[in-house]
């Protein structure tokens, strides 16, 4: 199990969520806008975190022509789960740094799955390339939780 801020976590599964080429692809002249998003998902009852990274890639008129979003699933120690439990508030509370950890490894994943799609096609040149994933968590994540 990794361990970072003292919690522990595997990954449980990898999913591709949405995978879409749009339109063809630009010419090489053509300036190529990406834009990045991450969303977090939880499964109390199996004590899993969601985490899910969303690139697409905008061309022509400010099109977008490719669009993909992988998710990373993690399980999470059920003592460190409970430590992240607020019963006072009824939520639960990951750190910030943890939910950037996480989020770092959905890019990362997700830069694979896109490699995958594309790999031998003529959307290959397009990748994602490193991101600084502090700019998309900016506090603790905290999920409501219901009865």
């Amino acid at each position: 199990m990794n361990n970072i801020n003292q919690i522990k976590f595997n990954l449980d599964k990898i999913s591709t969520e949405q995978f879409a080429i749009l339109s063809e692809p630009p010419n090489q002249d053509t300036q190529v806008v990406m834009t990045t998003d991450g969303r977090f998902g939880f499964d109390p009852e199996n004590k899993l975190i969601g985490v899910f990274a969303k690139v697409t890639f905008i061309g022509y008129n400010d099109q977008p022509f490719l669009q993909i979003e992988g998710g990373c699933h993690f399980r999470i120690a059920e003592q460190d789960w409970n430590k992240c439990l607020n019963k006072s508030s009824n939520t639960l509370v990951f750190p910030k740094d943890f939910a950037v950890h996480l989020l770092m490894l959905s890019v990362g994943t997700t830069r694979g799955i896109l490699h995958a799609k594309i790999e031998n096609t003529r959307y290959n040149m397009f990748y994602i390339p490193l991101i600084d994933v502090t700019k998309l968590v900016e506090k603790d994540i905290v999920f409501e939780l219901t009865e």
